[in-house]
């Protein structure tokens, strides 16, 4: 019977295996924890800015709420009424002579839907100085008015626009519903159109031809 006998002092072990698998395995952990602490410090330094741009903002709007708050109470003194009275009669005419209800109508059909329409429209200055509108419109689907609503604030021309109330009807053209909708309309800006002078292709003088045709030729 042979028996093999390992006579040295220390088992053989295979040290490029060992430190290839995990020396691997630790430079993968690592480059993950350095990517991880990467965006950590990012995020932080991102919400830190982002806090401070915050906090500018809402100082910027707490003096514009002072200033405005000083020139109410100083419009609202008793010697001041009447000018404050001309001013806000001042900007009412602008802004309705800015008005156009052309401009209106054209503005929603572009984004009315199908079986849709307006059954009133109401113009009317809001607290803020805005030109509102408060208008009912009907149609043979809830949807439909909702679709309305959305294409208007879509559109650019239209702001806060809300449906305060709703309700069923039966008429002759077959509307089922009926909504009504407020809304602050932004009138187009105000430009000078430039157009270009028309030009015309000049005139060519023709002779007058004789009366009878083409004269004949005399004979000698």
């Amino acid at each position: 019977m042979r028996l093999d006998i390992n006579l040295a002092s220390q088992p053989y072990e295979d040290a490029r295996q060992f430190w290839m698998r995990w020396g691997t395995a630790v430079v993968a952990v690592g480059l993950l924890t350095l990517i991880l602490v990467t965006l950590d410090v990012t995020g932080w330094i991102n919400a830190r800015r982002d806090r401070a741009a915050m906090a500018e903002k809402r100082a910027l709007i707490a003096d514009r709420d002072r200033l405005r708050a000083s020139a109410e109470e100083f419009l609202n003194r008793p010697e001041n009424r009447s000018t404050r009275d001309t001013s806000q009669l001042l900007n009412e005419l602008i802004e309705r002579k800015a008005f156009s209800w052309t401009r209106v109508l054209e503005n929603l059909e572009k984004v009315m839907p199908a079986r849709v329409h307006v059954v009133s429209i109401n113009p009317q200055l809001n607290e803020e100085n805005e030109l509102g509108l408060k208008m009912t419109v009907a149609g043979d689907s809830r949807d439909r008015a909702i679709e309305l609503a959305r294409r208007m604030e879509e559109s650019g021309r239209f702001a806060d626009t809300n449906i305060t109330g709703e309700r069923s009807t039966q008429s002759a053209t077959g509307d089922t519903e009926q909504m009504d909708i407020v809304a602050t309309y932004i009138p187009e800006p105000l430009f000078a159109s430039t157009t270009e002078p028309k030009t015309t292709a000049p005139k060519t003088e023709s002779k007058p031809k004789p009366a009878g045709g083409t004269p004949k030729g005399s004979r000698r």
